[in-house]
């Protein structure tokens, strides 16, 4: 459980660091390139992953707000309840991204987003430290099950 506790502070502080000292230094809409893949850009997401439902105005800034602050009360649940260590770091990695997000929606309406990888003029959406560590932490979830999946299968066989 504790691992979990750790990985929540270090997902959710990492990720307000990088956007506070993103948002003193530059200008909203600013990009700054970084070779041919890479862009600082600051951009502010009143939606979800890809800007999505971002049309809603503070009705949807107050419902995502509610249903993260639920997803992470259930994550939370379950890593109380968890005995596998990586798993725990998983879902607190999962439940700091969230809060540092939510953190965001509530001072500000919006989520920052400043990392902004491309191939030419093809771009995947701008993100932030915050997106990464919930990626990471269901990513393990799911290669765990994977895995586990997989050598109950073979010792089955």
């Amino acid at each position: 459980m504790i691992f979990g506790i750790i990985a929540i502070i270090f997902a959710f502080c990492a990720d307000q660091l990088t956007k506070y000292l993103l948002a003193s230094s530059m200008a909203t809409g600013t990009t700054v390139a970084y070779g041919d893949f890479f862009n600082w850009v600051k951009v502010w997401n009143t939606g979800v992953s890809f800007s999505m439902f971002n049309n809603h105005g503070d009705i949807g800034r107050v419902a995502l707000c509610i249903l993260s602050a639920v997803v992470c009360v259930f994550l939370l649940h379950w890593m109380i309840k968890e005995k596998s260590t990586l798993k725990v770091i998983a879902l607190g990695l999962i439940i700091g991204g969230a809060l540092g997000n939510v953190a965001d929606r509530i001072r500000f309406g919006a989520v920052l987003d400043f990392l902004d990888f491309h191939i030419g003029r093809y771009h995947w959406p701008a993100f932030n430290l915050a997106d990464s560590f919930i990626c990471i932490g269901a990513g393990i979830l799911i290669f765990w099950e994977l895995y586990n999946a997989q050598q109950k299968g073979i010792k089955e066989k």
